[in-house]
């Protein structure tokens, strides 16, 4: 029998971070989550690049976690979870440099390099990885051209390298490590093969641990500074933001597509085995590792940061945006709009978005969106079809008849994006919870920690109750 208990959640997204304190009791039905803290995350462009301000970053969660421990002494655990594929290099416990941002133009010229030395089907065939230009085995290549991983002696991935500072311990965590384009995709283990392939130094890469296992104490001079009592540990959760994000989908995984929407949509079906198939390969799915084992065959849309972006370039001039307003506003468009591919490269780069769709319209030769109502309804619209279409092809490839779609994320918030998903793909679309990042890592600790007990369907169903989601049914 599970007993009740408090964790602390650090969750960091490519836009901000945020702290968590979740109070668990299975036995008695609680799943109560407590943001203590929420701040700032971005790039900053230096000299070398663009970069993510990891000191500054660190500096924040640091205060977020004091505040969590002054609101909850009884706090056992702490799990830490992030975006993907960006790193640090250590040398000895030194930080050699702010972390490099996955959207830096360094990674273009390298994705060549890669493939000259090993050809992407061989690539897939090995790691499983849908072909991104901005993942780490591509990054590394950008690296190891610089010059710079002779001065290193550890990567740690960005979860791992804020596990380091906590605890001093490093490993790498096996859902975000699959990210990489380095771990073997049906062994779990790094591939030392394809590591020599590429010129890189095995010895960089640090012992894998899965999600539950503890990472380590918090060191002392930390625990002091966070005001932590003595025993609070770092546990493992899915490092990986997605793959605690599902661990939190209420779905029945032989019958459901989800949506984990925010900066990015990454939508997929939940597999016990990988597909590793030219067909897969061709549709660009990737398979990344999930919570128990699991597999997260999926595919990423470029997601919310379309609109977030678009809204951040009007917002130059000083005038405010209120979203709901401008959601408001683009459900009352009545004329058909611009429906453009939302996975064309072009929109990745931070800048004019708009005008960017603008001159895609001008290429295929559709009539471009002219207010900001119909420019958010158009990007509501293709983002839509583009989320219908990635879940056809993850059920045609996967094998998984899907009935369902679970919408998760900040994206469940978005009334007109839920509905016209719906509508799109002509099948139900559930929607939220909203936390599911925090409640998946939440949810992993506690079970570590003997607050939750039970495999993925028993803390899925656990969920439900919790967070009833919002249905909505698709219309003609």
């Amino acid at each position: 029998m599970s007993r009740a208990g408090a964790v602390a959640a650090v969750d960091l997204g490519a836009t901000s971070g945020r702290v968590v304190v979740g109070h668990v009791d299975q036995a008695a039905g609680r799943l109560d989550l407590e943001q203590v803290a929420r701040f700032q995350n971005g790039p900053v462009r230096l000299a070398s690049g663009l970069h993510w301000d990891f000191t500054g970053l660190y500096r924040d969660l640091s205060q977020g976690l004091a505040e969590a421990f002054r609101r909850e002494p009884g706090i056992t655990s702490i799990g830490v979870d992030s975006w993907a594929v960006d790193y640090g290099l250590l040398r000895g416990d030194r930080l050699l440099g702010e972390p490099f941002h996955y959207r830096d133009e360094r990674n273009e010229p390298a994705v060549a390099d890669v493939h000259a030395s090993v050809p992407p089907g061989e690539l897939y065939r090995r790691n499983g990885l849908q072909f991104l230009p901005f993942n780490t085995v591509y990054q590394l290549a950008a690296e190891r051209d610089s010059g710079c991983l002779e001065f290193a002696d550890t990567l740690l991935l960005i979860p791992d390298l804020i596990a380091f500072q906590l605890t001093g311990a490093k490993i790498a965590e096996r859902t975000n490590a699959s990210t990489t384009g380095l771990l073997g995709v049906t062994t779990g283990e790094w591939d030392l093969e394809l590591v020599e392939w590429l010129g890189l130094e095995a010895s960089l890469l640090p012992a894998l641990v899965s999600p539950g296992a503890p990472i380590g104490p918090l060191r002392p001079g930390v625990a002091a500074e966070l005001g932590a009592p003595d025993g609070v540990e770092v546990v493992a959760v899915g490092s990986h933001d997605t793959a605690s994000a599902v661990v939190a989908v209420p779905m029945l995984a032989e019958s459901a597509a989800y949506i984990s929407c925010g900066t990015w949509g990454l939508v997929g079906v939940e597999l016990e085995r990988p597909v590793t198939t030219e067909a897969a390969r061709a549709a660009n799915f990737t398979n990344e590792g999930g919570v128990d084992g699991r597999v997260r065959f999926l595919h990423n849309v470029m997601g919310l940061w379309l609109l977030s972006e678009s809204v951040r370039w009007w917002e130059r001039d000083g005038s405010r945006i209120v979203l709901s307003e401008l959601l408001d506003a683009a459900a009352a468009v009545d004329r058909p709009v611009a429906l453009f591919d939302a996975n064309d490269p072009r929109f990745m780069a931070p800048g004019d978005l708009p005008g960017r769709i603008v001159e895609w319209c001008a290429e295929v030769g559709v009539a471009a969106p002219q207010t900001r109502a119909e420019f958010t309804r158009s990007i509501i619209e293709s983002l839509a079809q583009a989320f219908a279409d990635a879940v056809s092809e993850a059920s045609s490839l996967s094998g998984v008849d899907v009935s369902t779609i679970h919408i998760v994320g900040g994206g469940a918030l978005n009334e007109l994006l839920c509905q016209r998903t719906a509508d799109r793909a002509g099948i139900p679309v559930l929607a939220g919870p909203v936390e599911a990042t925090a409640i998946g890592n939440v949810l992993v600790q506690a079970r570590a920690q003997g607050f939750a007990s039970g495999d993925l369907e028993s803390l899925r169903a656990f969920v439900a109750r919790a967070f009833p989601p919002v249905r909505y049914e698709p219309r003609a």
